[in-house]
């Protein structure tokens, strides 16, 4: 008899639209502004309006076949989305320079990468690649080669470095610069000018963001998820949020809205957290989902110490009183590690599209949406 509900947050109660906006805008950023990589092309304006805006999501994930791709591949970290998009291309325009600077420019790849080795790479492809095409739709064909899965990605990056440069690399990986650098810049386009500072601790980079935190898409009505979530909590359920967001971007949406007070607080479980778990533990990381970290912190509680949510015997032997709910095979993944009940909403990225993959899986429970909850209890 199931007891305890952990919920994600993105494609159950919010829609992704917006994180993955922010994702392509951060994409766009590092490639076309003349304070990153500054290629011809595409004319870069840190305000955009919601035409630019879709055309160029539409662009940098390809009509969405490379966030698809990525979706697939068990990637559910707008963070990693953003690394491995942005990383591809440059490893591309690395290719693009060697015939002109040799083993210059593709050993720049070998060690860390920030700012001052993109302001490097900006002044020569200005100097010898000024006809650099970006080709988003590559990524697909060169990631589909092989069969990478998760946070392999990630590091799949130093093959496709090899193949294409020639040049053996350890350098791309979670725990780089650039993917430190990738995170700042989407946390600027997210959470927009005013609210950064208290994520990445400096000032955006370049003025003008607004954000889109206060522009949240829910993907139920807010007064019935509020109505779901009083009705289980008055039933005796236990409630938790496992979520890839942030803390302050799970927290001032969900808020604003009126859902968050129905949770217990010691249970809502963010990306922030499972960072702090990351740095007590680096070896475990990357701790994002698939890894059940974030569910099983939300199972215990948040003043369980890490050291016992990391040690703690998996799968658990009352699985039955637990129920994860969430709409991505990240989610699934997670559940099926913690051994408990799994519901997949069908309100993600793939929307309706996603029954025959959790069909496949044999998800405990598929709904419409996360109302459909209150039928399966």
């Amino acid at each position: 008899m199931i007891k305890t509900i952990l919920f994600d947050v993105d494609g159950v109660m919010l829609s992704e639209e917006r994180y993955f906006d922010a994702s392509a805008l951060t994409v766009w950023e590092m490639l076309y502004s003349p304070q990153y990589l500054g290629l011809k092309g595409d004319a870069f304006t840190a305000s955009p309006v919601e035409s630019q805006i879709r055309t160029e999501r539409e662009q940098v994930f390809a009509k969405d076949e490379v966030l698809n791709f990525i979706k697939s591949r068990g990637i559910n970290s707008n963070w990693d989305m953003v690394f491995l998009t942005f990383s591809y291309q440059l490893i591309r325009l690395a290719e693009a320079l060697k015939p002109k600077l040799g083993s210059d420019a593709v050993n720049l790849l070998v060690n860390q990468i920030g700012r001052e080795q993109v302001d490097q790479l900006r002044e020569w492809a200005k100097a010898h690649a000024a006809d650099f095409s970006v080709d988003y739709a590559a990524f697909t064909a060169d990631f589909a080669k092989g069969s990478a899965q998760k946070a392999e990605m990630l590091v799949y990056l130093n093959q496709i470095a090899e193949e294409r440069c020639g040049v053996q690399t350890q350098m791309f990986s979670r725990s780089s610069e650039l993917w430190q650098l990738c995170q700042e810049t989407f946390q600027e386009w997210y959470l927009g000018d005013e609210r950064v500072a208290d994520s990445i601790g400096r000032a955006t980079k370049q003025p003008g963001k607004t954000g889109f935190l206060t522009d949240e898409i829910p993907i139920v009505p807010p007064a019935e998820m509020i109505e779901l979530f009083k009705t289980l909590k008055e039933k005796g359920y236990t409630l938790g949020i496992g979520t890839g967001r942030p803390t302050i971007e799970t927290h001032v949406p969900l808020r604003e809205m009126g859902i968050l007070e129905w949770f217990d607080p010691n249970r809502v479980v963010t990306a922030s957290h499972v960072l702090e778990v990351e740095e007590e533990f680096p070896a475990l990381a990357p701790m994002s989902k698939p890894h059940p970290i974030s569910y099983v912190k939300g199972m215990l509680g948040l003043d369980t110490p890490n050291s016992e949510a990391v040690k703690f015997p998996l799968p658990i032997s009352n699985g039955e009183e637990v129920l994860i709910v969430g709409d991505s095979l990240a989610d699934f993944l997670a559940a099926r590690s913690i051994g408990c009940k799994f519901a997949a909403t069908l309100t993600g990225l793939s929307g309706q599209e996603a029954r025959a993959k959790f069909e496949e899986v044999k998800a405990d429970y598929i709904l419409d949406d996360v109302r459909g909850i209150l039928s399966i209890l």
